[in-house]
């Protein structure tokens, strides 16, 4: 690894970076110049995922437990050859997004201490039109993850019995995630989308009323999954597949197989750190590969 303020060529593209040894979590003396070299590696299974979207980035220049902002705006000293995309914007206007479509584009973000990568569920090409549904299932006080595993199942269920497959994956801090993929250019709305993963949330929420909600109010989350189909929204992003977490531990947004979301409802652990996610892509390869490739169709809207 490079050092401090060393300049470096990634498949033709020069990059200084800087502050390598600067650790980032502080719980396992995770630097950044293993941030830098984690990204470098899942490049080649998560450009895929990201390099087509405008992304949002969470920076943590102090660390996971400093502080941390969100930088939509694609930073202006950003270097010539990272595009840039339209997105929802905000209330200041039209926006510019990072699209980071290649692995010097991925090391360039990392070295911005851009821990956290969030996606949008549109490309960059057309904002309006989803290619996934994502179903967060965010646990509530006291809530374990083989609660969440087992909701999971539920959604992929409901999800089978229509006729559309889903993946999984962890959210990488205390959750899981169902997508859905699409891959239907203009076909469907972010409506049609939030509305789609509402009806499913609320046909569990009434089979499983003890376990699972679906209204937001931090009140009624206590002792429950809430299965967050709001982030279907046009403005939301989602944590992506591949992306670090800014917990204790380097965790990372780890695709899933269903067997394990099986073996995580029965209580097995779901939770995977960089060189971890790193050694499962050696092994299997991208097992969220589907999420970009296979076209699917949602139901009808009711009229």
């Amino acid at each position: 690894m490079a050092r401090a303020g060393t300049r470096v060529e990634i498949d033709g593209r020069d990059l200084t970076l800087s502050n390598l040894d600067k650790v980032l979590y502080p719980e396992t003396g995770f630097t950044k110049g293993q941030v830098v070299e984690y990204y470098a590696a899942v490049a080649a299974v998560m450009v895929a995922h990201v390099g087509d979207r405008g992304v949002t980035l969470r920076r943590f220049p102090d660390g996971v437990e400093g502080q941390s902002f969100f930088e939509k705006r694609c930073p202006s000293h950003r270097p010539e050859w990272i595009p840039t995309a339209p997105g929802p914007g905000d209330r200041g206007g039209p926006i510019r997004y990072c699209v980071l479509d290649s692995r010097p584009a991925l090391v360039w973000a990392a070295n911005l201490a851009a821990l956290e990568i969030h996606a949008p569920m549109a490309r960059a090409g057309d904002v309006d039109s989803p290619e996934q549904v994502v179903f967060d299932l965010d646990p509530g006080a006291g809530v374990a993850m083989r609660t969440c595993a087992e909701v999971a199942l539920w959604v992929r269920d409901v999800l089978d019995g229509i006729g559309l497959r889903c993946l999984a994956k962890t959210s990488g801090s205390k959750g899981l995630q169902v997508y859905v993929p699409l891959n239907a250019g203009a076909l469907h709305t972010h409506e049609h989308a939030s509305g789609f993963a509402l009806a499913v949330g609320q046909v569990l929420e009434r089979n499983h009323p003890e376990l699972i909600v679906t209204n937001m109010k931090k009140e009624r989350r206590g002792g429950k999954v809430l299965i967050d189909w709001s982030q279907n929204s046009r403005h939301k992003t989602t944590i992506a597949p591949y992306s670090l977490r800014a917990r204790p531990r380097p965790t990372v947004s780890t695709p899933l197989t269903w067997d394990e979301v099986e073996a995580g409802a029965g209580g097995a652990p779901l939770s995977f750190e960089a060189g971890a996610v790193l050694q499962r892509i050696d092994e299997r390869g991208d097992l969220f590969g589907e999420a970009v490739t296979v076209r699917q169709e949602l139901p009808a809207p009711p009229p």
